[in-house]
C-alpha cells in the first residue's frame, strides 16, 4: 500500500499530540496516512505496553489512518544505528510516502530527539540503491520521501511551517484522550506525571489556539523543516 504521509513517533501518543489534527485534516482531504510507532511505550509510568497497544489502535481509528504499525524498539534504550535504521528503512520502502512526519528535533524526553534523528537518517538512506532490504520475502526498491517535517512536542520550538487545523482540533483531542491511562483522570490511583495533569491536557488545545492566533487561524500545528519550503507564487501563502 502506497501512502501519501507516514508519521513516525517514538512512543504511541507522540503522533497524536504532535500532529493529530494535521493528520485528521489530510485524511479528510482524501490522503492516505499511516503511523509507525518505534516503541510500545513500555517504560511509561502509567498503564502498560498492552494498554498502550489498545489505546493506539483506538486512536488510529479516530484519526482514520489507513495503517498503524509498531517496531517494538526498546523504550528509552533504542539507538540510531544500522540495525534500527534498516528497520525504519523497511517501513519507508514498504509504504513509499511522499511526506514523512517525525518527532521534534529537541525535546524533554530523550527518545524524541533520538527518534527524530533516526527517522531523518533513515529517510535519506532509504533512497540509496546499494542499501538492500527485504520485506515478506521480497526485495525492496529504494525510496526517499520528498519532505521530512518534524512536529513540535513539549518544548515550544519555533515553527518553520504551520498548518491551519481549524475544524480538526476536536478530532485531535479525541485521539489524544483515547490514551486513557496516560492523561488527566481525577479518579486515577496511578502516579502523577508531567503529562497526566489537567494543565497539560488543557495546554494541547490552547497551544494550538495560540499558534493559530499568530498565523490568522483558529487553530494551527507547527513543524520544523529540513530544507527550504518552496511555493509556486507568493499568493499561495496565507
Amino acid at each position: 500500500m502506497k501512502l501519501d504521509i507516514l508519521a513516525f513517533g517514538a512512543h504511541p501518543d507522540d503522533v497524536e499530540l504532535g500532529c493529530g489534527a494535521t493528520i485528521a485534516k489530510e485524511v479528510a482531504n482524501g490522503k492516505k496516512v499511516g503511523i509507525v510507532d518505534l516503541t510500545r511505550g513500555e517504560l511509561g509510568t502509567r498503564g502498560t505496553a498492552e494498554t498502550r497497544d489498545q489505546e493506539a489502535s483506538d486512536a488510529a481509528k479516530i484519526l482514520g489512518v489507513a495503517v498503524r504499525e509498531n517496531l517494538a524498539f526498546a523504550d528509552g534504550f533504542f539507538i540510531n544505528d544500522k540495525k534500527h535504521q534498516l528497520e525504519v528503512i523497511k517501513m519507508i520502502r514498504k509504504y513509499q510516502p511522499e511526506i514523512v512526519l517525525c518527532n521534534a528535533i529537541d525535546d524533554r524526553h530523550i527518545d524524541h530527539g533520538k527518534g527524530s534523528k533516526l527517522v531523518s537518517d533513515a529517510c535519506f538512506l532509504s533512497g540509496l540503491l546499494k542499501i538492500e532490504t527485504e520485506f515478506d520475502g521480497n526485495q525492496q526498491k529504494q525510496w526517499r520521501p520528498k519532505q521530512v517535517y518534524h512536529y513540535i512536542q513539549w518544548k515550544n520550538l519555533e515553527p518553520e511551517l504551520t498548518v491551519d487545523v481549524s475544524g480538526f482540533i476536536d478530532t485531535k483531542m479525541k485521539s489524544v484522550l483515547a490514551y486513557k491511562t496516560q492523561f488527566y483522570d481525577p479518579n486515577s490511583k496511578e502516579a502523577q506525571t508531567p503529562i497526566s495533569s489537567k494543565n497539560f491536557t488543557d495546554s494541547i488545545k490552547y497551544r494550538a489556539r495560540d499558534l493559530g492566533r499568530l498565523v490568522g487561524a483558529e487553530y494551527a500545528e507547527g513543524f520544523t523543516v529540513e530544507r527550504y519550503v518552496s511555493v509556486e507564487s507568493l499568493f499561495d501563502l496565507k
